[in-house]
């Protein structure tokens, strides 16, 4: 594949993924999976730590992932294509919707088919977060090969995720900002190697 037919595949994937990935930067992550498995541009395990950098910069999740893919695969044309290509139909849609809605803001089906969106995006939100925790908290294929059931668990960012559930719903330490325990958590990944890398 050439390069500029690589940029083109980019840009179409990423619009693909603007346009049905309703709710927001965590829908994007059943999409990031399909595209890495039919591509081969990343792994699934390269997913968790494309969010983790998209958690931990400015800016909405979506959009930092596929600037991340963007640039990784094709460069910075690469981030710049896809990031346009996710945004794109977003900008169209609600360039559209707010004329429309303008017009039609008391209209029964509309406020129907609103209504009728937040289930999905909820399910893909929620598909999101199982994969996340999933590839996060548990090696089926190291279970599958040993038989050994404490092979399915990866301890490390199991007792880590413990942790941070007990430190986040303490009153001493409940209202700590997020960031601190995102800082902490990466400072004690990189100590601990929980990546398995």
């Amino acid at each position: 594949m050439t390069y500029a037919l690589l940029l083109l595949n980019l840009f179409w994937e990423f619009l693909k993924i603007g346009v049905f990935a309703v709710g927001g930067g965590m829908a994007t992550l059943p999409f990031l999976y399909d595209l890495g498995e039919k591509t081969g541009w990343y792994t699934s395990a390269q997913v968790l730590d494309m969010l983790a950098v998209s958690e931990s910069t400015p800016g909405p999740i979506g959009i930092n992932m596929a600037t991340y893919v963007g640039y990784t695969v094709g460069g910075f044309p690469g981030a710049v294509l896809a990031t346009l290509g996710t945004i794109l139909p977003g900008v169209i849609l609600v360039l559209i919707l707010a004329k429309f809605l303008a017009r039609h803001h008391d209209n029964r089906y509309i406020n129907a088919a609103f209504y009728g969106l937040r289930p999905a995006s909820t399910a893909l939100i929620a598909a999101a977060g199982v994969g996340v925790l999933g590839e996060s908290l548990f090696n089926v294929s190291l279970w599958r090969e040993t038989g050994n059931i404490a092979d399915l668990f990866v301890w490390g960012p199991i007792i880590l995720a413990l942790v941070l559930a007990v430190l986040t719903n303490i009153k001493p330490t409940k209202n700590i900002h997020p960031v601190i325990y995102i800082a902490g958590s990466a400072v004690v990944g990189i100590v601990f190697k929980l990546g398995g890398a």
